[in-house]
């Protein structure tokens, strides 16, 4: 036994003893997502039989968990909303008993599957607290002091949108990102925070739904004119690699693409950022990933010279804790960043919040992801309870 797990000691071994869950439901905010008369369901994936973009997204339940260590570690994790429970329990069976010093962090025994971040965030926190540093110790260390964040809101309409991102701009953020498909005005919506919040900058996520580039062109013509776009986010369907070369070629305006790999039923993969690069179908990247497949996105955007911002799911504290570690240890990670979950719901489920001060968020501090759960809050908000040792 070598090295700083040796400092621990071999009655100190980090072996899985059991896995406690939390199911739990916590809405948004009333009118925190969208204007009242523009309510579109944002989580794009099949729920239960139900199509995509079906079921918003604050009506889904996630999984809080505490992994418990032999050596007195209670881990966290948080998994993205809409999970399986027989997944869930399979993997966990083929956990227990595991000591978390001998698994690699890049390559663990799990499936590929939408629950694997959640796990795998668990046994990154335990090892992390184990040792006694914090999670992005295990990224390589962090190279900035704190992370860009923009604000958020989904669909809202030409009357309120300028108000509302006023409001955002008065509490200190910078930019704002904003919900666009084709019946949305998206000029219009660019001309009234112009009017309203003068020097705010909008990110416009269509989320593909700009459909080709007859629609797209004319929009960004129009974008360009009013001059306070950022970036430009997925505004058409991702197969269509050329004509992403293309805007990249014809819009001032970046044109980024969001490699999202919880989406694992979507296709995505750490590997289409290669292609994209070699095509120059993209002028940076919206990245969430897990935190080794993170890391290996950020090398390849850092080698390539390329920024990226990191995305979300409208998350809990835990979640947006390990976003801060992420961006905070990812050289790309240059543009705001979607951390913006306490500001939507009614709770980030966390004892102490994560420090912000608009436009920046702050790692918390301590061993691991440096956060506590309200266990009140849990309770309130909780569904489903169920424990596997």
């Amino acid at each position: 036994m070598t090295g700083m797990y040796a400092a621990i000691g071999s009655h100190d071994a980090p072996v899985i003893t059991g896995f406690e869950f939390d199911e739990v439901v916590v809405p948004a905010k009333p009118g925190m997502i969208n204007s009242d008369s523009l309510a579109k369901p944002l989580h794009m994936l099949p729920v239960a039989g139900q199509a995509a973009w079906s079921v918003q997204f604050d009506a889904l339940p996630k999984l809080i968990l505490r992994m418990r260590l032999a050596n007195g570690v209670v881990a966290l994790g948080e998994f993205y909303r809409d999970h399986d429970w027989t997944r869930v329990e399979a993997i966990c069976n083929g956990l227990i008993g595991t000591d978390i010093s001998t698994l690699s962090l890049q390559d663990l025994p799990l499936p590929l599957v939408r629950e694997f971040d959640g796990f795998e965030l668990a046994i990154w926190d335990g090892w992390a607290k184990t040792l006694g540093v914090p999670l992005y110790t295990l990224l390589g260390g962090r190279v900035r002091d704190r992370v860009l964040c923009d604000a958020w809101s989904s669909h809202r309409t030409l009357d309120e949108v300028g108000p509302w991102v006023r409001a955002y701009q008065d509490q200190g953020y910078t930019c704002i990102k904003l919900k666009a498909d084709l019946e949305d005005d998206a000029v219009g919506l660019c001309e009234q925070v112009a009017a309203h919040a003068p020097g705010m900058k909008v990110i416009f996520d269509p989320n593909q739904r700009w459909e080709n580039m007859a629609s797209v062109k004319p929009l960004i013509r129009g974008l360009e004119k009013v001059g306070n776009v950022l970036l430009l986010e997925d505004p058409i369907p991702k197969w269509m690699i050329p004509d992403y070369a293309d805007l990249c070629r014809f819009s001032s305006i970046p044109i980024v693409q969001h490699v999202a790999l919880p989406y694992i039923y979507q296709g995505q993969r750490v590997h289409d950022i290669i292609a994209l690069i070699q095509q120059r179908a993209a002028d940076g990247f919206n990245f969430n990933a897990g935190l080794a497949k993170f890391a290996q996105l950020n090398a390849i955007a850092d080698a390539a010279n390329l920024y990226c911002f990191h995305g979300s799911e409208v998350d809990f504290g835990i979640l947006e804790a390990m976003y801060l570690h992420q961006a905070i240890a990812a050289k790309s990670c240059v543009w705001p960043s979607d951390i913006f979950g306490r500001m939507i719901r009614e709770h980030d489920l966390l004892a102490t919040p994560l420090r912000f001060e608009p436009p920046y968020a702050f790692v918390p501090e301590g061993p691991g992801l440096g956060v506590e759960l309200d266990l009140a809050a849990i309770e309130r908000y909780g569904v489903r309870h169920e424990v596997f040792a």
